[in-house]
């Protein structure tokens, strides 16, 4: 275990801790530190060598983590904790998609068959800590009732017009989930390169949400209802029909659960990127970390800016107060972003020269946490008891 300090603004927090767990190329690590988030220890890695895509604990059990373990060598593992990231099980690992899958576009446009890859997201239940979701590539949402011993694909999501889905340059994955906490009917998936997808029942059907999405250089179509590449989504849970989406190109916002969205880029240096994510307290500031293009994933101009509106949107400042601004070329990816819920706010952001960098005072001021990890692919945080 190794122990980091940094220097921490804002009251004393009323909750006494986080935890911050961290998905790298080489493995996963867990950090934690007291409410006032100065001193940080650092245990791992665990699973070295792996590719960790995304760890993520549950809001009713914080002892209870997900972990999802990938090699092209030796495949695909769901690792479990309940005891905070001390020990680790393997869980249940059978990902078999339901009936017959069919077919979707490749890269060149023909049809290619559904084959299973890799778990890319875990979304535990925000009500049962039993329950979780998972993101997997080639496309699909499955869910788990029995903590990870087996999983069951919501297979009517696919009859969204899966045959038109085509994957995007990292593959056709199914990255982000988003429950609403206070229907359980209600979740939200996106896709790349497929769109965003909507069920009001739990899963049973499902429609595509990607009104106002313009991809004119992949999809002549203006009215196409799926094939935009959606990067990620957020949700505040006090507002759960106001989505925020970081897409291929453009920033998005939606007021009615996806039915609409419309363009929030204002003045941002660039409109791309991979994360964005959306204050604990205050439902209208949301986070954005632009890089320069589709081919270029660094920040422009070498600089790291993470960029936070106030207004939901559309009038944005750079937050750089502690961030390298001068010869820095990583990228953020899109689930390397999180907020804790102390009182004041803390922004978690992961990149892939290996630093975590937290803001404890909403992302006034920065200092990275850990460095030199591998590359980061994944960041969540759990504030704790």
């Amino acid at each position: 275990m190794r122990t980091y300090t940094h220097g921490s603004a804002g009251r004393e927090p009323a909750l006494s801790g986080v935890r911050v767990l961290v998905g790298t190329r080489k493995g996963a690590f867990v950090l934690t530190a007291d409410g006032k988030r100065d001193r940080w220890d650092v245990e791992g890695p665990h699973f070295p060598g792996w590719e960790m895509y995304h760890l993520k604990g549950s809001a009713v059990d914080p002892n209870r983590l997900y972990a999802s373990q990938s090699s092209g060598w030796f495949g695909q593992t769901i690792q479990r904790s309940d005891d905070g990231g001390k020990t680790w099980q393997p869980v249940g690992n059978a990902f078999a998609y339901d009936g017959v899958p069919g077919t979707h576009q490749w890269y060149d446009g023909t049809q290619h068959p559904w084959e299973f890859a890799r778990v890319w997201h875990l979304e535990p239940s925000p009500t049962d800590p039993d329950t979780v979701y998972a993101g997997v590539e080639d496309a699909a949402l499955f869910r788990s009732t029995d903590a990870g011993q087996t999983w069951h694909e919501l297979s009517a999501l696919r009859g969204a017009k899966g045959h038109l889905w085509q994957p995007g340059a990292g593959g056709m994955c199914l990255h982000t989930i988003v429950l609403d906490p206070n229907d359980p009917g209600r979740i939200v998936v996106a896709i790349s390169a497929a769109g965003a997808f909507r069920s009001d029942d739990g899963g049973a059907t499902w429609q595509p949400v990607n009104r106002g999405l313009r991809s004119e250089y992949e999809l002549p179509d203006p009215d196409a209802d799926v094939g935009h590449c959606v990067h990620s989504l957020a949700m505040h849970p006090s507002r759960p029909d106001t989505l925020f989406m970081q897409k291929h190109w453009d920033v998005m916002r939606s007021d009615d659960g996806g039915g609409m969205w419309r363009e929030v880029s204002g003045n941002l240096p660039s409109d791309f990127g991979f994360p964005i994510a959306v204050h604990a307290h205050e439902p209208e500031t949301v986070y954005v970390v632009p890089i320069t293009s589709d081919s270029q994933h660094f920040p422009p101009e070498g600089k790291l800016r993470v960029y936070r509106s106030r207004t939901g949107g559309n009038e944005w400042e750079a937050l750089t107060n502690g961030l390298p601004q001068s010869d820095c070329y990583v990228n953020v990816l899109r689930d390397a972003m999180a907020v804790d819920t102390l009182d004041a706010c803390g922004i978690y952001v992961g990149t892939t020269g290996g630093q975590v960098y937290a803001s404890a005072d909403s992302g006034d001021s920065w200092s990275p946490i850990v460095r030199d990890l591998p590359a980061v692919l994944s960041v969540e945080v759990q504030t704790l008891p």
